[in-house]
């Protein structure tokens, strides 16, 4: 058992301590009583504000905000509220367990406006941590006999963090209230309206610049685990790029400078690819490589991961792998759409490459990129990844003495870890990389496709990394366009920097945001399939005989319907209004003035 000490487990009992309460409301604005922390006396030395940042932290580890779940912890909880199952939002993960219900109707269309902001809705209008970031801002300048430039140091560490949930906000709701300072139970602004998207995200861009400005390029080792100035450099080409490509393609009226937030995603991924300290984790094996990533217990010393989220117990366990691959099934599975995205080995896409066939679910897995065998599973690799021995993988409900059931056929095994899967309670300590390299190197290379910048160089710099690991042919310039996209409007090289994003960063709580801000959420109206599966498949003799998972032809071959006979078989994403998600009803009886998200009525 890996035993570590790290800001969400060592200073949680210190931080409760100084900050007593919890959210006091789920309105416009939550907040925790600070009656218990004496202004005069703490904010003296360097370690008050590093104890106070470490519960800015811990308050970021909790389940309660999406951005920063990873593996989210406890036990039941990490079977809905981590990114493995929140990936049910979008078109590369399918599920039926009645956990996952919230993200499978937000992908379908199907969410409803709730009526409070719990974590269970599926978004989070909730505001404790904007509190605690706002408070330490208003008051760390008084440490007066702490060196300006280690204040500075801490000050970078809230601004990162202000920086990341005012964008997760936008990323949910469009326009949100700005608060800059603390609040009180007098304060005029818990009864304001929201401001423009474009005023928030001036803010968001403001903050991260701080951050990066401000934080060091490395923490003394006496004080390891903190945000640097990498990682708000990583974090800003995230934000800039997703910015840039909504406006672009939301056409927004008021927020046209989509090229000028492209340009500083590019500047803020090159500068790390120049001169930051991180590089894609290759030791040569590309069959294992690219999952290990995924599986390892402890990646503070894997030289791709910028933030990983970091585990221990006892307090910071999850139960991932055990929610995954209990005795009796799988959760759910992996997407056709997905595994069909992937690329041959030749570097084309299935409906251009000879090496392609689906006859078999073995055929599937031959000559394509080995990431979709660490993706989804493989039959032939059943006991190296799940630690079983069951043999006739894949296992569908109806047939005899069935185990490890499956929804598509494709079962996930990506962040699957066999040594810990049978674990009780809320005891893994596996890590997962929040941010890593990989997707500083995929935002660089969009971000100069869609600026009409890129040259072979940038590839060569970026994607061709990634590919490397995975024992891929590079990308180039040209490559031949896939008839799955040919009627997008994009060029090639576009699909294709999209397709890679998608393969290489899928189940990391990036792929439904992706197709936001592409305003791509036709794709999510696609029927859901899974693997090929004939009739004579499921009849006596076949080999999966018994099997009860109802098909659709396409193209004079039968697939999984996974969804068939569930309210999510009939998908229906409103161009209207789901690209933002609305209010919770009880936030808006409380503020009046706040108006609900466009396209939703109560």
């Amino acid at each position: 058992m890996k035993k570590i000490i790290n800001i969400t487990s060592k200073c949680l009992l210190v931080f409760a301590l100084l900050i007593i309460g919890s959210a006091c409301n789920d309105g416009f604005l939550d907040r925790t009583p600070v009656t218990d922390l004496n202004n005069a006396d703490f904010w003296k030395t360097e370690n008050d504000l590093k104890v106070f940042n470490n519960g800015i932290y811990n308050l970021a580890a909790t389940n309660t905000y999406p951005f920063f779940r990873g593996n989210a912890t406890g036990a039941s909880e990490s079977k809905y509220l981590s990114f493995m199952g929140m990936e049910a939002v979008s078109d590369n993960f399918a599920s039926t367990d009645a956990n996952l219900q919230v993200w499978v109707n937000i992908g379908s269309g199907k969410e409803v406006i709730p009526a409070s902001a719990t974590t269970t809705t599926g978004t989070s209008w909730r505001w404790e941590f904007l509190y605690r970031c706002n408070y330490f801002l208003g008051n760390y300048e008084k440490a007066t006999g702490v060196a300006e430039s280690v204040r500075n140091n801490y000050a970078g560490e809230t601004y990162f963090w202000r920086a990341w949930f005012y964008f997760d906000k936008v990323q949910e709701y469009g326009d949100v209230p700005i608060i800059t300072h603390v609040l009180d139970e007098t304060s005029p602004e818990l009864f304001a309206k929201q401001d423009p998207r474009k005023d928030v995200m001036a803010l968001v861009i403001a903050d991260i610049d701080k951050a990066i400005a401000y934080l060091p390029t490395a923490w003394p080792t006496t004080n390891p685990d903190r945000v640097t100035k990498w990682t708000a450099l990583a974090l800003k080409s995230r934000i800039c790029l997703y910015e840039g490509t909504y406006r672009k393609y939301h056409a927004l009226s008021d927020a046209t400078d989509y090229n000028g937030l492209l340009t500083q995603a590019a500047a803020a991924a090159k500068e790390i690819i120049d001169n930051g300290p991180y590089i894609i984790y290759n030791t040569g094996k590309p069959t294992t490589d690219y999952r290990t990533l995924f599986t390892t217990l402890d990646l503070r010393s894997n030289k791709e991961v910028i933030l990983p989220k970091l585990y221990a117990i006892p307090g910071m366990g999850h139960a991932v792998s055990a929610n995954l691959g209990g005795t009796t099934k799988m959760l759910a599975g992996v997407t056709k759409d997905l595994v069909d995205d992937f690329l041959c080995t030749d570097g084309k896409p299935i409906a251009l490459s000879s090496l392609y066939s689906d006859n078999t679910i073995e055929n599937v897995f031959d000559n394509r990129d080995p990431r979709l065998a660490q993706t989804a599973l493989d039959p032939r690799r059943e006991n190296e990844m799940l630690g079983s021995s069951y043999g006739n993988f894949p296992r569908f409900k109806g047939m005899s003495s069935i185990t490890w059931e499956t929804l598509s056929g494709y079962y996930y095994v990506k962040n699957f870890n066999k040594a810990e899967r049978d674990l009780t309670g809320s005891t893994e300590v596996t890590d997962f990389p929040v941010l890593r390299y990989a997707e500083v190197l995929l935002n660089y290379a969009e971000a100069k496709a869609e600026l009409g910048a890129i040259a072979q160089g940038d590839l060569d710099v970026s994607i061709k990394l990634l590919r490397d690991r995975a024992g891929m042919p590079n990308l180039t310039l040209t490559p031949e366009m896939d008839p799955k996209y040919a009627s997008e409007g994009l060029s090639a090289l576009l699909v294709e920097i999209r397709r890679e994003r998608r393969v290489e960063l899928s189940f990391e709580n990036l792929r439904y945001h992706d197709l936001m801000r592409w305003k791509k959420g036709a794709y999510l109206n696609k029927p859901v399939l899974g693997m090929r599966l004939e009739d004579a498949d499921k009849a006596t003799g076949g080999r999966y005989a018994g099997a009860t998972a109802a098909t659709v032809e396409v193209d004079g071959k039968k697939y999984v319907n996974v969804y068939a006979g569930t309210t999510a078989a009939t998908r229906s994403f409103n161009e209207n209004k789901n690209y933002l998600h609305p209010i919770p009803t009880n936030v808006r009886a409380k503020n009046p003035n706040l108006t609900q998200t466009p396209g939703w009525t109560e």
